[in-house]
């Protein structure tokens, strides 16, 4: 019996951790796209200060 709350318990551990992962890669991800859209914005905005 305390082998399957063992087992059990490290099961939700893992589960836990795993979708916190996926939770910090997906954030990541969206941060990156958002430094990217800043940067393209930043070039527009020279390529425009520079035709002035």
């Amino acid at each position: 019996m305390r082998s399957i709350v063992t087992g059990a318990v490290l099961l939700t551990a893992a589960v836990l951790t795993l979708s916190s992962c996926g939770n910090t890669l997906r954030g990541m991800g969206q941060d990156t796209a958002n430094t990217i859209n800043a940067t393209q914005d930043a070039a527009k905005n020279v390529g425009k200060a520079a035709r002035r």
